[in-house]
C-alpha cells in the first residue's frame, strides 16, 4: 500500500471507525438535501453520499438510492486515469455525469468527487451525485439527444472555481440557476466529507483509519461468500417480460445465476440495444446486481467494494441491459426494475425467506415542463411515483413505497402546488391494485393531476401489459395505466389550461394460496 503502513487491527477499533464512516456519508446526505435548492433534491431526495478509498474502492455509502452506486463505481477510477496522482491537489472537485466516458448511469445524475489530503497523502474521496431535474423534451433516440455528456474534469482547481468549465455547463441546461444553487450543495456536502474524514484520522492517526476501510471491505467480502455459501450450489434461471410505454412490444430478459460454493456467477440475456431510453450501462447493471444480491444474502453486509468480490456478471456488449455508445439511458431505472425481479425469481425455489413477489417493477415517472405566463420562465418538475411491494413470506407488501434501485421520497402536494402552475386532485392508494395471497402484495398508486398553464409532460412507465407475479400460489399485482385528456404519443402530450393527466402505479404481488373465506 503505497505511503502507507497496513496496520493489524482489532475488530472494536474497526467496527468503531466503521460506523464513524457511516455517520459521515449520512451527514453528508442531510446537508446535501438541507442545501439544495430544486425539489427533486430538497424534497424528493433524489441523491447520495459516499466515501470511497485512495484506490477508487468504495468506503461507505449512505442508504439512499442504491441506484446511484452506479454513478460512483467508476468515477474515481476515470479520474485518477485521466489525471496523475501528483497531479491532484487538496481543494481540487472533479465533475462528470456520462454514461460511457464518466461512469454514470445517465445523465441527470451529475457527480461531485473531492480527494482528501492528510499530511500531503491521499487517503480517500469525498463523493456524491444528484439528480438535476433538467434536459426535458430532448428526445431519447440515442445520447446526444438526452442532455450535455460530462466526462470528469476539474471543476474547482485547488479550491477555485473554474469558470469556464461551470459557465460551459450551464450554458446546456435549460434551468441554469437551479443547476448551479445544487452543484453548490453538492460542493458543501463532500467539503463536510473532506472535514469529517479529516478529523476522524486526527483522532485515530491516517493509516488506522485507511487499514481499517481495508478491514471494512475484506469483512463485507467475508459476509457475502458466507450468505452465498448457504445458497445450495446449482444453475438458477427465470426470465420475464418488460414493456415500456414508449415500446409497448414485450422484450425478453433472462437470467442464469451459478453458485458454486461461496461464488455467484449472474449470467443475463437480453435482445440487441435499442432506440430508446431504457438501455442500462454496465455499472448500472453492476448496482443492480449489488443491491440485489445483498438485499437477498444478507441486508447487514457494510455497502462497500468487498461485497461485489465473489460475484460474477457477465452480459453482452450492445445489449439492452449492458449498452454501448450511442444508446440512450435516460429511463434505466425502470429496466433496472425488471432485473431485480429476473434475479429475485432466479433464487425464489432456494431463498423463500429472503425474496418478496414482484413488486412493481416499474419506476413511474412524470416530467411536467413549460414557461411560466407571467415571467416566461422555464420551469422542469419531475415526480417518480412509488407502487406497490411485494408480499414476504410472512407479511404483507407496503402499500404505495419506491422499491429496489430507488428510494426517493414523494414531493408534498403543497410543494408541488407552490412551486409549478399545477394542481394536485387525487393523490390516492388503488384499492385492490396488490395480488391476492395468503400475505396481500402493496397496494399502488393513483395520482391526478391538472395543468394550470400550456405546459408539456413526459411520462414513463412499465407493467402495462405484463403484471408483477406471485409466488408460491399468490396472484399477480395490478397493471400501471394512464389516462390524458389531450392526446397523448408514446407518453408524451401537450397540455393546455385544465388538461387531466392520471396515472395509476402497479400494485405488488402475493405471496402464498389465498386462505379460504
Amino acid at each position: 500500500m503505497t505511503g502507507f503502513d497496513r496496520k493489524s487491527l482489532d475488530p472494536v477499533t474497526v467496527e468503531i471507525i466503521g460506523s464513524a464512516l457511516s455517520s459521515v456519508v449520512d451527514e453528508m446526505g442531510e446537508a446535501l438535501v438541507r442545501t439544495s435548492y430544486s425539489t427533486n433534491i430538497k424534497e424528493r431526495r433524489d441523491c447520495s453520499t459516499a466515501l470511497f478509498d485512495q484506490f477508487g474502492h468504495t468506503l461507505c455509502q449512505a442508504e439512499h438510492i442504491p441506484m446511484h452506486l452506479g454513478s460512483f463505481i467508476e468515477f474515481i477510477p476515470l479520474v485518477m486515469a485521466r489525471y496523475p496522482l501528483e497531479d491532484i491537489a487538496p481543494g481540487d472537485v472533479f465533475i462528470g455525469n456520462d454514461a460511457y466516458l464518466g461512469g454514470g448511469t445517465h445523465l441527470p445524475d451529475i457527480v461531485l468527487a473531492e480527494p482528501i489530503f492528510v499530511e500531503e497523502k491521499l487517503v480517500a474521496w469525498a463523493i456524491n451525485t444528484a439528480h438535476h431535474s433538467d434536459f426535458a423534451d430532448r428526445g431519447n433516440a440515442h445520447i446526444f439527444q438526452e442532455g450535455i455528456r460530462i466526462p470528469p474534469v476539474r471543476l474547482y482547481c485547488c479550491g477555485t472555481l473554474q469558470q469556464d468549465i461551470q459557465d460551459l455547463i450551464l450554458l446546456n441546461c435549460q434551468v441554469p440557476d437551479e443547476r448551479v444553487s445544487d452543484l453548490r450543495a453538492q460542493m458543501a456536502a463532500n467539503r463536510l466529507g473532506v472535514s469529517r474524514f479529516g478529523i476522524l484520522c486526527e483522532k485515530y492517526g491516517s493509516d488506522v483509519v485507511v487499514s481499517a476501510g481495508l478491514e471494512l471491505q475484506d469483512y463485507a467480502e467475508r459476509k457475502m461468500r458466507a450468505g452465498i455459501a448457504t445458497i445450495p450450489d446449482g444453475t438458477y434461471t427465470a426470465g420475464d417480460l418488460f414493456e415500456t410505454i414508449d415500446h409497448p412490444e414485450p422484450i425478453k430478459i433472462s437470467c442464469v445465476i451459478t453458485i458454486a460454493g461461496d461464488e455467484m456467477t449472474l449470467s443475463f440475456e437480453s435482445p440487441k440495444q435499442v432506440r430508446a431510453n431504457f438501455n442500462m450501462t454496465r455499472s448500472a447493471l453492476l448496482a443492480t446486481v449489488y443491491y440485489a444480491i445483498k438485499a437477498i444474502v444478507d441486508p447487514s453486509i457494510p455497502p462497500n467494494s468487498g461485497l461485489a468480490r465473489p460475484l460474477h456478471v457477465e452480459a453482452e456488449s450492445g445489449t439492452i441491459l449492458c449498452c454501448a455508445l450511442p444508446a440512450a439511458v435516460m429511463g434505466r431505472i425502470s429496466t433496472c426494475q425488471r432485473v431485480v425481479d429476473v434475479i429475485t425469481a432466479a433464487l425464489a425455489s432456494v431463498c423463500p425467506k429472503t425474496i418478496t413477489a414482484a413488486s412493481n417493477g416499474s419506476v413511474v415517472s412524470a416530467t411536467f415542463s413549460g414557461s411560466r405566463r407571467s415571467s416566461n420562465k422555464f420551469w422542469i418538475y419531475l415526480e417518480t411515483i412509488g407502487g406497490g411491494n411485494g408480499a414476504r413470506y410472512n407479511k404483507d407488501g407496503l402499500d404505495g413505497v419506491q422499491v429496489h434501485l430507488t428510494n426517493t421520497s414523494n414531493l408534498p402536494i403543497e410543494a408541488l402546488e407552490t412551486e409549478y402552475p399545477l394542481s394536485v386532485l387525487r393523490y390516492e392508494l388503488v384499492d385492490g391494485s396488490g395480488g391476492a395471497g395468503k400475505f396481500r402484495g402493496g397496494m399502488g398508486l393513483r395520482r391526478v393531476y391538472r395543468a394550470e398553464e400550456e405546459c408539456q409532460v413526459a411520462i414513463s412507465m412499465s407493467r402495462l401489459t405484463t403484471a408483477p407475479w406471485g409466488l408460491h400460489g399468490g396472484g399477480s399485482g395490478g397493471n400501471a395505466q394512464i389516462r390524458c385528456t389531450a392526446p397523448l404519443t408514446a407518453g408524451n402530450a401537450m397540455l393546455a389550461p385544465s388538461d387531466i393527466v392520471e396515472i395509476v402505479t402497479p400494485g405488488g404481488g402475493g405471496y402464498g394460496e389465498p386462505e379460504a373465506a
